[in-house]
């Protein structure tokens, strides 16, 4: 008969499993850099931060007492975004080995009832990177597409800005030297108003002198 699955909250004992079995995600993923680290020793610290974090939990799975599967979890008070209490899966992984034994259904069943416990209206999970069985695993179990995740590292992020920053201030002093430009060329092409006081003098002498000059109007002043 084959051994069932058991699903239980992890304790400190059982971290390192957990840890190695992300390592394992992470190497089978694509993506590994944004699963997790590659150090086991520092995953374990990360995963004793989710545990004492409100809400946080981790959820391992054991076959034959060996760990083949986790998920990390937590469950949110309502917020600015839901005023009911929800449940948040971090992370779903079945160890290779151990597929298709019924892992996953008992690692969400074991979630369904932490939700449930906690009065969690709705469950939402952020499937591994790149992996599409997990992803199609969800969808039969009626996940369905919420919102979307998009990461950059903070480095990155920085670089991106203070480029983005820089071709945006060119880009003002671009427009900034055509609009410059283009008032000069107009300024340029421009004779302005004809002055004619010089003429006006000299009609004026004339006419002194009894001179026969046309009669002109006096111009309006501008």
């Amino acid at each position: 008969m084959r051994a069932a699955v058991v699903v239980r909250p992890a304790v400190g004992d059982d971290l390192p499993g957990v840890a190695a079995l992300c390592a394992e995600a992470r190497r089978e993923s694509a993506a590994g850099p944004q699963v997790c680290l590659s150090d086991e020793s520092k995953l374990v610290r990360q995963l004793r931060v989710l545990l004492s974090v409100p809400g946080g939990t981790a959820l391992v799975a054991f076959h034959d007492d060996v760990p083949v599967g986790f998920l990390l979890a937590r469950v949110l008070d309502p917020h600015l975004f839901n005023d009911e209490p929800s449940l948040y899966i971090e992370a779903l992984y079945v160890s290779q080995d151990a597929r298709r034994r019924g892992v996953g259904h008992a690692l969400l069943t074991a979630t369904a009832d932490l939700a449930a416990e906690h009065g969690a209206i709705d469950v939402f999970s952020v499937p591994i990177p790149g992996s599409r069985g997990v992803q199609r695993f969800l969808a039969r179990l009626g996940f369905a597409p919420a919102a979307g995740h998009r990461v950059v590292s903070t480095s990155v992020l920085q670089r991106r800005l203070a480029a983005d920053s820089g071709t945006l201030r060119r880009g003002a002093r671009s427009l900034e030297d055509l609009i410059a430009r283009r008032r000069k060329a107009r300024t340029d092409g421009q004779t302005g108003p004809v002055d004619l006081r010089a003429f006006q003098d000299d009609y004026r002498r004339e006419a002194a002198a009894g001179l026969d000059v046309p009669l002109v109007s006096e111009p309006a002043v501008r």
